[in-house]
């Protein structure tokens, strides 16, 4: 089994929802750990959005990235550019580093309609990162 780090700024929203799909996608073939360079606390748009497409996320929580350095990981997964260029050195001795840049949903300002079609755009894109992830590197 393979141990998969998702890192973010927050973890609150893009990093929780990639660790939903990788959950979902990966099943058995990986343990997946999600946090950020600092803590924000969950998203509840996020959990919302997730929830309409099948994923709970609702019981998830907020880690640092200091929580995980014992853990040998196999990939280390930046979803934000903040996350990849302020990324804390993680002991691991033969992580694949991957990046794709996220928008984030929770800076939209706007509309009820205009921050859920953020919140759902930016779903759509990890949703589609995450399951090629799982087939190109878990299989």
């Amino acid at each position: 089994m393979k141990n998969v780090l998702v890192l973010c700024t927050g973890n609150s929203c893009r990093s929780q929802m990639a660790d939903g799909y990788l959950t979902h996608f990966a099943k058995e073939k990986a343990t997946i750990y999600s946090a950020g360079v600092e803590t924000h606390g969950l998203n509840l748009q996020a959990v919302a959005i997730m929830k309409q497409d099948g994923i709970d996320i609702s019981k998830n929580t907020s880690n640092n990235v200091s929580e995980y350095l014992t853990i040998d990981f196999d990939f280390i997964i930046t979803v934000c550019d903040h996350a990849h260029e302020n990324c804390p050195y993680i002991p691991s001795k033969n992580a694949k580093r991957i990046h794709q840049n996220f928008s984030d949903p929770s800076k939209v300002t706007g509309s009820e309609e205009q921050i859920f079609n953020a919140f759902k755009k930016t779903r759509t894109q990890i949703k589609a990162f995450c399951e090629e992830f799982v087939t190109t590197e878990l299989s």
